[in-house]
């Protein structure tokens, strides 16, 4: 890779550890997970094979820091605002990232050595869990609830085989190889919701997150309930 520099000959971009993560990102959004590899990332950017071991010692290197890479997209909630709003401005953050990087989400949770920007992640939703009153066990609970969430959500949508303006399409076609009386709950979805003008299976993210939070707020345990229950009557 290089850069023009005016009438002169293109002066080649020196590498650095960001430059090859970042480049390795772009393989695998472009070809995905599977053809990412020293050599392949060395052919994308131009460069020899042996020079990237001078930013990542092997494989495992490179997607430990691509996975951190990725955490490192997501928006951060605060610690300091309300934990529902932090939560749910972070989750559809994460969807966002997720979906721009499909070919990431069975690596995210599968490192065993952590970058940085992972564990800040991590360590942020615990401590906004935390803040909120979720005691540390509820607290695991809730972060793996929306974890679980979150990623089967994004593989579920990035595995789809239509989107919102081929749905329609997708969805009569498929039914029309139907038996008359058969699967009727099914044409019954697909009639009153799937084929409705504006439908967007993406908007089934926001109900099932809103449903989660409501039951996680109902979870937290308030201290003083047990005192203000057993306080006498006026």
């Amino acid at each position: 890779m290089s850069e023009s520099t005016g009438g002169n000959a293109p002066r080649r971009v020196p590498l650095s550890r960001d430059r090859v993560l970042n480049g390795a990102v772009a393989l695998a959004s472009a070809s995905g997970i599977g053809a990412l590899t020293i050599r392949s990332l060395a052919q994308a950017l131009g460069v020899k094979p042996m020079s990237l071991y001078h930013y990542v010692a092997n494989k495992d290197e490179l997607l430990d820091g691509v996975v951190d890479l990725v955490f490192s997209q997501i928006e951060l909630p605060s610690t300091t605002g309300p934990w529902r709003d932090e939560l749910y401005a972070w989750a559809h953050s994460a969807r966002r990232v997720l979906a721009r990087n499909s070919w990431a989400i069975a690596l995210l949770e599968s490192r065993a050595t952590p970058g940085p920007a992972t564990l800040r992640h991590h360590d942020r939703i615990i401590g906004v869990l935390r803040e909120a009153g979720f005691p540390v066990a509820l607290t695991a609970h809730a972060y793996a609830l929306l974890d679980s969430y979150i990623y089967g959500f994004a593989i579920q949508e990035s595995a789809l085989p239509f989107n919102q303006s081929t749905a329609a399409p997708a969805v009569t076609a498929i039914s029309r190889s139907f038996r008359d009386g058969d699967y009727p709950y099914l044409l019954e979805l697909a009639a009153e919701h799937v084929l409705q003008p504006g439908y967007d299976f993406g908007d089934e993210f926001e109900f099932g997150l809103a449903l989660i939070l409501d039951g996680l707020a109902a979870s937290i345990p308030w201290p003083d309930r047990e005192s203000a229950d057993s306080s006498p009557a006026v």
